[in-house]
């Protein structure tokens, strides 16, 4: 990994956790259970790849991040109530998720569906409530957010098509909507968020909209050669990149993805050096 980013990475996801634990419900607070359900499927130490690119994007343009941090756990809430529910049995079905039982496995069905309906709901309370930008800009971030994360292109558009397409072969064009939909469409509206609160002027915000389509793209198309690679089969018939195409198109699709991402950043120049050095991190998870 890049030092520049994995110095920022070490910097940010500690601030994102804290901000996640002092925002969520403690454990104590009535109905205990679903407050422990979400904290239980939040506060485990994942990635935070999502919040940390809205921080990315924000830092950019404006030094004083800690502004950006709690915008940057609404959009973790929204990623973690996508995980506990496409872990549900009349979904992915997965029993496990990052290396501990699933939310539903922990808790029950009815526990993990209310845990992820909470925190989809808190997101957005966390962002009405939000002071420290502009309210017309909060409501742009809100209508963003709730369009990434619904059913015409969002999340729950992906998540349709992606059980519709189980066991079928599906075209290019329809792999292409499921992973931009499913997974790209949350990873680039945190790019874009972050810029757009930092006050990126409109030039700079569209070569960002523009890497925010790649890399989301690219995200999802790298988890899947990663998950082909890794022999334990998850994705048996889903519909997936190497399943399509075979692992060396596959690759070159990622690749094509990342120097188109490289080429949109251009014009930001040094602000856009994290960014940039995510490319490179993603390629290399595929290395």
């Amino acid at each position: 990994m890049n030092s520049e980013l994995k110095a920022f990475l070490d910097r940010i996801r500690p601030a994102i956790d804290a901000t996640l634990g002092e925002l969520l419900p403690p454990d104590s607070q009535p109905p205990e259970r679903i407050h422990q359900a979400m904290r239980y499927s939040t506060m485990d130490g994942g990635k935070r790849i999502r919040p940390a690119l809205c921080v990315a994007g924000f830092t950019a343009y404006n030094e004083n991040w800690t502004a950006i941090l709690p915008v940057a756990a609404a959009i973790e809430m929204i990623h973690c109530y996508s995980l506990i529910h496409d872990d549900l049995p009349a979904m992915d079905d997965d029993d496990f998720r990052r290396g501990k039982p699933s939310c539903h496995k922990q808790f029950d069905e009815a526990i993990a569906i209310l845990a992820g309906d909470a925190l989809l709901t808190l997101a957005f309370d966390v962002l009405g409530r939000s002071g420290s930008f502009p309210p017309d800009r909060i409501m742009k971030v809100v209508a963003t957010l709730a369009n990434a994360a619904g059913s015409s292109g969002g999340m729950i558009a992906g998540q349709v098509l992606d059980l519709e397409s189980e066991g079928r072969r599906v075209t290019r064009e329809r792999l292409e909507t499921i992973h931009r939909s499913k997974t790209g469409a949350l990873i680039g509206a945190a790019v874009w968020i972050g810029a757009f609160l930092g006050e990126a002027p409109d030039n700079d915000l569209a070569g960002v909209r523009k890497y925010c389509d790649r890399i989301g793209l690219a995200f999802q198309v790298i988890d899947d050669i990663l998950d082909a690679s890794d022999g334990v089969n998850r994705d048996e018939g889903k519909a997936t990149y190497p399943s399509l195409y075979g692992m060396a198109e596959s690759h070159a699709i990622a690749h094509t993805l990342m120097v188109e991402a490289r080429q949109a950043l251009q014009p930001l120049g040094k602000k856009g050096s994290i960014l940039l050095a995510f490319c490179d991190y993603l390629e290399e998870r595929t290395a």
